[in-house]
């Protein structure tokens, strides 16, 4: 059945999940700690704890810092302490690597190994979980078999660093990874990057030709044009991979004729680093069309419900990318951070958190994020509410306390017994 509201209250960035003050304890203690991670940036951690705690929480976004999260409460009812960290980039991907991004991960368990806590486990919401996923796999791995560089060819200190080992995981309102999102919400009817009106009319998504309503009425599209329409993103995005390859590639020739022939215009076109702009990455069919992967969500997306504003404002998924974060974090084909790619490798105990009127995370990306965590130890709460566990309608529950009740009663089963 479908919900009869629009998604009036963006929750991209992380808005609306912020922490209840009045469910805060008193004995609460906060600490606000510089931590240097092994390639030598500087991030920072948030550390609450009460008291006597062996077991700390980690949650971390990897370009986001939300320090009153809204599930910090929770966890220390639960007599586990937490830390919120932020990435080295807060609020802006134009430089995220998420194998980079893997260092202030490992910052943060090191951290809290040093504090003394003998169990560390990692919770992931939204785009945090496929960082998080991402970590475990090269934490558990060979140090010689990690990663040495990112897809767009950085080098990155993977192989040497210490990487301690999660003792579990908890993943709320976790998405595929920020590679596989965007892969299902780009607009593959962009025909020129540079142009952010070009436009296939055959494969434009809010064309009512192809099946598309404004809102209240029913956006319908068939089955062939949404096949088409899939295969198109696939397109899109590895013309997008060549190009920021290619932009790669003339920087590095650049520098090489520069060290056989040096001149001021080679030394310039070997420092140069290009930035692009991704236009039109707010378009899943699923959010204008309910009945494709049907839940309890409202019309809309997580920015809200103007898919034009969306589409071409200043702000949107991937707007603004240098190659190397493209290849790294917003690739659906090259980027490493992945439950697809990583999710196998969890071995720990996992808790998965799924709102079911999230407008981001729909019925099959969850199914196939729990399908390919490894474990057997894994649970699957499903509770109704928007992304960030707001109610969908007057005299529901609020999401985040019944999610937070199921992470404290799931943290004392697993680490406190």
């Amino acid at each position: 059945m479908e919900s009869k509201g629009t998604e009036t209250r963006p929750t991209a960035g992380l808005r609306g999940a912020s922490w209840n003050p009045q469910l805060l304890p008193g004995s609460m203690k906060t600490q606000v700690l510089p931590v240097s991670t092994a390639d030598g940036a500087q991030v920072v951690g948030f550390h609450y704890s009460t008291g006597g705690e062996r077991t700390a929480v980690m949650i971390m976004h990897p370009r986001e810092l939300l320090a009153t999260h809204y599930m910090v409460p929770y966890i220390l009812g639960a007599h586990v302490a937490c830390w919120v960290q932020g990435p080295r980039t807060i609020g802006n991907d134009l430089r995220l690597e998420h194998e980079i991004a893997l260092l202030d991960v490992e910052a943060g368990v090191v951290a809290l190994r040093t504090l003394g806590y003998e169990k560390v486990v990692l919770l992931g919401n939204s785009g945090g979980a496929g960082l998080f996923t991402f970590y475990n796999e090269q934490s558990l791995m060979d140090p010689a078999k990690r990663f040495a560089k990112t897809p767009g060819g950085r080098p990155c200190k993977l192989p040497g660093a210490e990487m301690p080992a999660a003792a579990g995981f908890i993943f709320v309102a976790p998405h595929p990874g920020q590679g596989k999102l965007l892969m299902n919400c780009i607009d593959p009817s962009v025909t020129e990057e540079g142009d952010a009106f070009s436009t296939d009319a055959t494969l434009d998504p809010l064309s009512e030709t192809n099946g598309y309503r404004p809102h209240p009425a029913k956006s319908r599209y068939q089955p062939a044009f949404v096949a088409r329409y899939r295969e198109a993103q696939r397109r899109r995005v590895e013309r997008i991979d060549a190009i920021a390859k290619g932009m790669i590639a003339e920087r590095m020739q650049a520098r090489s004729l520069n060290k056989a022939t040096p001149s001021a215009l080679s030394a310039k076109q070997g420092a140069f680093n290009a930035i692009f702009t991704v236009w039109r990455t707010d378009a899943d069919l699923r959010s204008f069309d309910l009945s494709l992967d049907p839940s309890d969500r409202r019309w809309g997306t997580v920015w809200g419900a103007d898919p034009v504003a969306s589409n071409l404002g200043a702000v949107g998924f991937a707007r603004v990318c240098t190659p190397e974060s493209w290849l790294s974090t917003w690739s659906g084909l090259s980027s490493n951070a992945s439950f697809e790619r990583c999710g196998r490798s969890i071995e720990q105990p996992s808790l998965i958190i799924y709102y079911t009127g999230d407008n981001t995370v729909f019925p099959t990306d969850i199914a196939g994020i729990v399908d390919a965590i490894g474990t057997r130890d894994k649970i699957r709460h499903d509770i109704r509410g928007n992304h960030h566990g707001h109610a969908l309608d007057p005299g529901d529950a609020l999401g985040q306390d019944v999610a937070g009740r199921i992470v404290a009663e799931w943290l004392k089963s697993h680490f406190l017994t």
